[in-house]
Formats: C-alpha cells, structure tokens, sequence
C-alpha cells in the first residue's frame, strides 16, 4: 500500500456513535418519547423508509420543550480522542468535515464548538419540524436527509483521496463511495457483508494511530 499522503485527504467523520459514544437522537428517544418510537426506527433499519420520514415522525414524539431537549442531549458523552484526532489532521493539513444525517443541531453546536466544517440537518425549533437543507434529490436513493455520498464525490473530484469514519446505517451509503472506510458496529457489519475494505476501530484515539501508520 502507498504512504498516505494527509494533506490530500478529506477526512469524513460521523458524528452520532462516532464522534459520541452514543447516538444522540436514539438517546433523546430513549429519555423522552413513548414506546412507539422503536417500531418507526426498525423501519428506517429495515430500509422500508428513508432517514427523512423516520426522523420527522420521530422527532415529532419528542416533548415540544427545547430546554429538555437539548439538556438530554448534551448527556450523551464525546469520544475523549475528538479533539486530539481533530488537532491531527489540522497539523497534516487533512480537510475534515463532519456528516450527521440527525437531528443536526448538536452536531452543528459541537462542530462550532471545535471549528469543524459540518453538513447536517437543522431543526426549526419554531415549528418544531426537522429542515433538510442538505438533501441530495439527485442522488440514486434521495431518501437521506443529509446527503453523505454528495460531499464524499465532490471531493474525490477535486482529486482528495477520501476517508469516512463511521457506525451506523446512515454511513452505508457513504462508505460505499469513500476510499478509505473506518467502521465499527453496523457499519462494520455492513462491511464485511458485502465485501468493502475497512479498517475496525472502537475509540477515536484508533483512528488518529492508524492514519499514523498508513502515513508513514
């Protein structure tokens, strides 16, 4: 395998499980949404409907309270290697962008927070509704609600050699595209089911190790 070189890299990192150690809206619905809430993700995992529908008919189970909402949500703890890994790629000059397809607003919040670019969703905490701004109809499935293969292209055609690190199924789509796959939990399962290389990891601080060894 050829040196990695990290200044060519646009590194994509998952935000729910990935930069959290728990997914932050199943959390959320865990604390705050009645029972219900399971059946509609099993639908979303089962590929029966897309990440749009599932997380407006889960959002709209939540409790119309933003103080609750966002207190619950800032309990879900950050992987303690974020910042290190972040720092890293910073001195190798890496393009690093975070891609949650949740609810979006912590993920944008902590991506502020560490001066990360972010491509999320947002909520319209008025309405109470989950906005899209970064759906991509022109994508095979168009069914996201944030578009993770849509950045992961743009950049591959700029020449970037591209990386996703990921968890769950929301990061399917992407590491189906990506050059280099981090994965663990669904998405390693997903890996190994269909034959896509990846690199298994549990902690951030694994990441950062192994782009060191790749990079050298």
């Amino acid at each position: 395998m050829h040196r990695l070189d990290l200044s060519a890299v646009s590194l994509f990192l998952d935000f729910d499980g990935t930069i959290t150690h728990e997914d932050t809206g199943v959390y959320l619905l865990e604390h705050l949404a009645p029972a219900g809430w399971r059946q509609i993700e099993d639908r979303y995992v089962a590929g029966e409907i897309g990440s749009r529908e599932c997380m407006a008919l889960e959002w709209a189970m939540l409790p119309r309270d933003r103080a609750v909402v966002e207190a619950t949500a800032r309990q879900v703890a950050i992987d303690a290697g974020f910042l290190d890994l972040l720092a890293y790629l910073g001195s190798n000059g890496t393009e690093v962008c975070v891609l949650s397809d949740g609810f979006g607003w912590r993920a944008a919040e902590v991506g502020a927070e560490a001066g990360v670019a972010v491509v999320t969703n947002a909520i319209d905490w008025e309405a109470w509704a989950v906005r899209f701004p970064n759906e991509d109809p022109s994508c095979e499935c168009a069914q996201c609600g944030a578009c993770k293969r849509a950045p992961i292209r743009r950049a591959k055609a700029r020449g970037r050699t591209t990386v996703l690190v990921g968890d769950g199924a929301s990061d399917v789509k992407g590491a189906s595209v990506a050059d280099i796959v981090f994965a663990k939990d669904e998405l390693a399962t997903w890996c190994e089911r269909n034959a896509v290389p990846f690199s298994p990891f549990s902690e951030l601080a694994e990441v950062q190790a192994e782009l060191g060894r790749m990079a050298s």
